[in-house]
């Protein structure tokens, strides 16, 4: 169920139902008296690192960048979230404080649940807790694929990857060929694990080879197999 900026609790717990299967009217009920919905702008924080994790997000609208604060302050983005994607979850069930940082890459739209609550739900409801043993099995691995290709391929073929995984993450526009996330230069190195300088570098050959063309933080991609087969070579 596709969610836009505006909405009400009711369209959110209609959505959340239906990814998690099956939920009695009391569980229904019990989400909407806990659910809370924040806005937030460009670039406001949704969390910190070394906060004591005691809600679990859910996107509604917009994308969201999890990233982790680097050595010499230079951050590493992590994860993409799209709508209808959970987060902010795993330091609580880990009993951790959280070790990385939430940011909204356009204005966003979130909604926050206790994780006493969700705790509650899952003990009720076991569509619940395997929709969350699955989903951390997925990143899981994800994290496993993304922490060898970003220190073994090189920054043509990190780029690469990082290009295909944001076409993949939010899709492209209308056009068929333009990103549908316009990402500055820095967060494109924070994905791609190099300096800004490499990125822009890189990217900038990849329009002169007829790969993608540049306009402002507008991407395109022009020849997607090439990018495919470059990401694979590393």
């Amino acid at each position: 169920m596709a969610l836009k900026g505006e909405m009400t609790k009711e369209d959110v717990i209609k959505a959340i139902s239906d990814l998690w299967t099956e939920l009695t009217d009391k569980q229904r009920i019990t989400l909407s008296d806990s659910i809370e919905i924040r806005k937030f702008k460009k670039n406001e924080l949704i969390y910190k690192d070394q906060e004591g994790p005691t809600q679990m997000m859910c996107l509604i609208h917009g994308k969201i960048k999890v990233y982790k604060v680097g050595i010499g302050g230079r951050n590493q983005i992590l994860r993409v979230f799209k709508p209808m994607e959970f987060f902010g979850y795993r330091a609580y069930f880990a009993k951790e404080e959280y070790k990385t940082a939430a940011m909204a890459f356009e204005t966003s739209t979130v909604a926050f649940f206790p994780m006493d609550v969700i705790i509650r739900l899952m003990q009720e409801n076991h569509h619940i807790s395997f929709f969350f043993i699955q989903k951390l099995a997925i990143e899981l691995g994800c994290s496993d694929d993304r922490t060898v290709n970003l220190t073994q391929k090189h920054i043509r073929g990190r780029l690469a990857e990082a290009l295909i995984f944001l076409q993949e993450s939010y899709g492209l526009e209308e056009d068929g060929f333009t990103l549908s996330i316009y990402m500055g230069r820095e967060d494109l190195a924070n994905i791609s694990n190099m300096t800004t300088s490499n990125a822009i570098r890189t990217l900038s050959t990849f329009a002169d080879e007829k790969l993608v063309a540049i306009d402002g933080k507008k991407i395109k991609i022009i020849n997607h197999d090439e990018l495919v087969r470059i990401s694979k070579m590393g």
